[in-house]
Parts: C-alpha cells; sequence; structure tokens
C-alpha cells in the first residue's frame, strides 16, 4: 500500500513514537482538544494579502530549505500553501517542525497571507501549533492507493490520497442535498420507517433475518420502505418520502451491494405520469450539482439533460421478439409454457426451475434494456412481475409502470399504485403460489397488515423507488456501484 517493506514501515512507527515522545519532552501536547481556525482553507485562498488568518489541516508536502520550509496543508475544503521561516517562528519551534512534524501531521498555522513569486498565495507563519501526529506513513506519495480492494477496505486513505475519490462523495452528498429540495418544495414529508421489520415485503427480494431475543421471534431487515410509506398516506399525508438504507441478501457484483440506500416516494392523486416528471426535475437539479449534461459512462455518452423518452413495454416487446407481450400472459399471472418457447426461440437459456419472473426478467434484460444507453423510461409491465401497482384500463394483464434505465442501467421504478385491497389481496395470492409452485424466492409476500390498511381506504397515488447509489454512479461516470459506496461490504481480508 505505501510500497515500503513491512520491516521498513515497523522502523517508521517505532521512529515516530519515538518523536511523540520527544515532543512530549519539549513540554508540547501532540494531540491537543481543540483548536480555533478564523479561516478553511478555501475560505483564506479568497482572502486579499495581508490578511491575518489561522488555519489548520493535513501537511500532505514538505519542501525543507535550510532556515525555510514550504508546506501543504490540506482540511476539508481544499489546500493552502504556508511559509515556515526560522526567524518569524523562532529556533525552537522551527528545529521542532523539521526535525520531529512530517507529512501526515496536522498542524495549526498563525500568520499573514502574502503572494510567493511564483504567484501562489501563502500564509507567512508566524505561530505553529502541533494538532495530531501521525504514526504510519501515507500511501506513496506519487502512486498513491491504486489497488481497488485497499482502496474500499481502507476507505480512509483512498480519501486522503485520491482528490476523484473525495469529490464523488463530496458530489453524492450535494445530489441528496438536491433531491430533498425537489421533494420537500412538492410537498412531500420526510420520515423514517423502521428497518426491522416483521415481514419483509414491499419488493421481490431475498432478506437478511435476525433474531429478537426479548420477544424471541425472527425479525427481518427491511428489503423496501414501501408499505410502512404507504400507510402513511392512508393515514392522511398527501406526500411521504424516506432516504435510507435497505438490505438484500443477494449476490455482490458491480452493481448490487447487500445494503444501499434508496429514496422512495409516495403522493397521493398522482400517478406513474407524475413520476416520471419527478425524475426529470431530480436529473435537472444534479446536472447542476455536477457540471456537465453528458456523462462518460461504461464506454457510453449519456446524455443527462431531461425530458427523456418513453418506450412502451408491449410494443417494444413485440419489436424486438416478434410477438405480442400477451402470448406470454394469462390474465395477472405467466403462460409458463408460452414464456419459455419464446425463451428458446430467442436463444435466451434456463433451467428446468427457473421461475417465470426471472425468465422474463432475462428476455427483457438481453433483448431490450441492454440497448438502453440513453435515459428511457420503460412503462407498462406485466401484472404477474408487478403485485403493488394498478392495472392498465381494460387489461388486467399489464399495470401501469414504469422502470426507468440510463446507461443500461436501472435507476427508478415507479408504479401508478394499487389501491384496491380485494386486487391487492388476490395479487399477493399470486405471489404466494409463485413462491410454492415455482421455488421464486424473491416473489413479494402476503402482507395481511397491509391489506387491513388498505381496507380503510388509500387514495389513488403515485409511488417512486430510486436508486441513489445507482444515481451516484451515473452522474459520476463510475460503472462499480463500490465507488459511491464510503464503506461497500467486502470478503474478511482472511478470506482472499
Amino acid at each position: 500500500m505505501t510500497n515500503i517493506p513491512a520491516s521498513g514501515i515497523d522502523d517508521i512507527i517505532a521512529n515516530n513514537y519515538a518523536k511523540i515522545k520527544t515532543i512530549r519532552g519539549m513540554g508540547i501536547d501532540p494531540f491537543p482538544h481543540r483548536f480555533k481556525r478564523t479561516h478553511k482553507a478555501a475560505d483564506a485562498a479568497k482572502c486579499p494579502a495581508d490578511t491575518r488568518v489561522t488555519i489548520a489541516g493535513r501537511m500532505m508536502l514538505m519542501r525543507v530549505m535550510g532556515k525555510a520550509t514550504f508546506a501543504h496543508l490540506r482540511d476539508g475544503t481544499g489546500k493552502m500553501q504556508i511559509y515556515v521561516k526560522k526567524d518569524a517562528v523562532g529556533e525552537a519551534a522551527y528545529d521542532m517542525f523539521k526535525k520531529q512534524m512530517h507529512v501526515g501531521d496536522f498542524l495549526g498555522v498563525e500568520g499573514k497571507l502574502f503572494v510567493t513569486h511564483t504567484g501562489e498565495l501563502t500564509v507567512s507563519a508566524e505561530k505553529l501549533t502541533v494538532l495530531s501526529k501521525s504514526v504510519r506513513p501515507l500511501p506513496e506519495k506519487f502512486h498513491g492507493l491504486t489497488d481497488a480492494e485497499a482502496r474500499y477496505r481502507e476507505r480512509y486513505l483512498d480519501l486522503i490520497s485520491n482528490e476523484e475519490t473525495r469529490n464523488i462523495f463530496i458530489r453524492r452528498t450535494q445530489m441528496v442535498a438536491a433531491i430533498r429540495d425537489v421533494l420537500n418544495n412538492d410537498g412531500y414529508l420526510e420520515v423514517e420507517t423502521p428497518v426491522l421489520c416483521s415481514q419483509a415485503g414491499g419488493a421481490a427480494a431475498r432478506p437478511f433475518i435476525t433474531f429478537h431475543n426479548a420477544y424471541k421471534y425472527e425479525l427481518y431487515m427491511r428489503i423496501a420502505t414501501e408499505l410502512p410509506l404507504k400507510k402513511l398516506i392512508i393515514g392522511g399525508f398527501d406526500g411521504a418520502y424516506e432516504i435510507g438504507r435497505v438490505f438484500r441478501n443477494e449476490g455482490v457484483d458491480t452493481r448490487h451491494n447487500p445494503e444501499f440506500t434508496t429514496l422512495e416516494a409516495y403522493k397521493a392523486y398522482c400517478d406513474y405520469n407524475g413520476m416520471a416528471e419527478l425524475v426529470e426535475r431530480i436529473f435537472e437539479k444534479c446536472i447542476t450539482i455536477i457540471g456537465a449534461e453528458v456523462m462518460d459512462y461504461n464506454g457510453m455518452k449519456v446524455n443527462l439533460k431531461p425530458p427523456f423518452k418513453r418506450l412502451s413495454l408491449p410494443d417494444t416487446w413485440k419489436e424486438k421478439t416478434g410477438e405480442d407481450i400477451h402470448n406470454v400472459l394469462s390474465g395477472k399471472a405467466f403462460h409458463k409454457e408460452n414464456l419459455r418457447k419464446l425463451a428458446a426461440k430467442l436463444g435466451v437459456g434456463f433451467a428446468a426451475d427457473t421461475p417465470s419472473a426471472k425468465l422474463f426478467d432475462n428476455i427483457l434484460d438481453e433483448k431490450i434494456i441492454s440497448e438502453l444507453d440513453q435515459p428511457t423510461f420503460v412503462m407498462d409491465y406485466p401484472t404477474a412481475v408487478t403485485p403493488l401497482a394498478k392495472c392498465k384500463a381494460g387489461d388486467e394483464s399489464l399495470v401501469e409502470r414504469f422502470e426507468f434505465f440510463a446507461g443500461k442501467e436501472e435507476i427508478a421504478n415507479a408504479y401508478s399504485e394499487l389501491n384496491d385491497p380485494e386486487d391487492q389481496r388476490s395479487r399477493l395470492v399470486e405471489q404466494l403460489r409463485q413462491q410454492t409452485e415455482e421455488n421464486n424466492g424473491e416473489a413479494d409476500i402476503l402482507d395481511k397488515d397491509f391489506i387491513e390498511a388498505m381496507e380503510y381506504g388509500m387514495p389513488p397515488m403515485g409511488g417512486i423507488g430510486i436508486g441513489i447509489d445507482r444515481l451516484a454512479m451515473l452522474m459520476n461516470g463510475k460503472p462499480s456501484i463500490r465507488e459511491v459506496i464510503l464503506f461497500p461490504l467486502l470478503r474478511p481480508s482472511d478470506q482472499q
């Protein structure tokens, strides 16, 4: 990681602990409780020369030139050059700085700003304060932390050595704040719903299971926030949303992490068209943050500027497969035999125990989604894979649902929400059949408590789920989810 042999690192650590002891012997605390700054680096950089500032940060560069030293301090806003001169800080302070301090240490500096002959705004140090003495060496200066596994496992070092990494997570935070602004201005109320649930509903996914010792029964980590949010609309809120973690006990790859962040939002008297408009408003806001309308993503140039194309899934299915989508549907379920015949004709592989829903998704992925480079709403899905959405008027085999894709990745999923409790019960019974007869472990559950809540009356509503991590991937041009999650789940290092 630091391109230094283990024995060499041990020597460096021992030497730095000795320096800490030396500093303490000089009556200086190398780990003081606090330090008062007058300026952050970015603020100081806007000040005119001769302004007195007190800054603090990690020393990232140190060039000793006899009786004077140039160094760079970096804080969370940027870096600032300092000039430490023996005559200005005193012989004892300069000697301590030159001999006991090194790159990686945190330092406080008080002095006046001046402009060097190369034109760089610099703090001429008059007083130095040791704020934290580092012991381990930082990643090697010129190559930084380049091994992907090490970057994810020791993200703090990645943040220290890679400016691009820091910018990704700053932009991610700004994007989430922008999404909140859009929703708050639209009259949605931000809420929190339970992470531990007696049932794991609201999505087609395998849950993590835990055990509550006091109540002595199993609980599930939530796989979605959909059902409790809908209950809030039943309770009288006009709009509600949550940005939070959900958990799915499934595969790990460049697109999936077992815990990830979603936005789910629900609005009364709305439908899936209103949710599509919400996506476009969010994108408008996000592209102002990244400062670009076109992003290089996984070899594609993706135009992020709304409005976005809308595709009818039934029409596109017929175009790409040569068959009407209704041939593989039987009312609110799949026509299993016809679906398998179509898959065989198209060369889409499947096994004897492949669930119909999975097979449908495979055809969709290979024949349609694989071509969706540009942002696209794919509208109107089979009822058989969407148990919580309202049917298309006059066609019970299709529902008002869209999935939103960009760069061939799913970014969002939205419905005109089903609010008929009798229909909802029958749909979830069909999901239960898929679980038992087709061994579909990702089918939705029959949540009787949710049905009961619906029976008190649920207004028409639109609902949406947006993958915040997927959105951050797209907006940063990073095709791996691990690049946009600060601490992705990794296999234990002793199992590598």
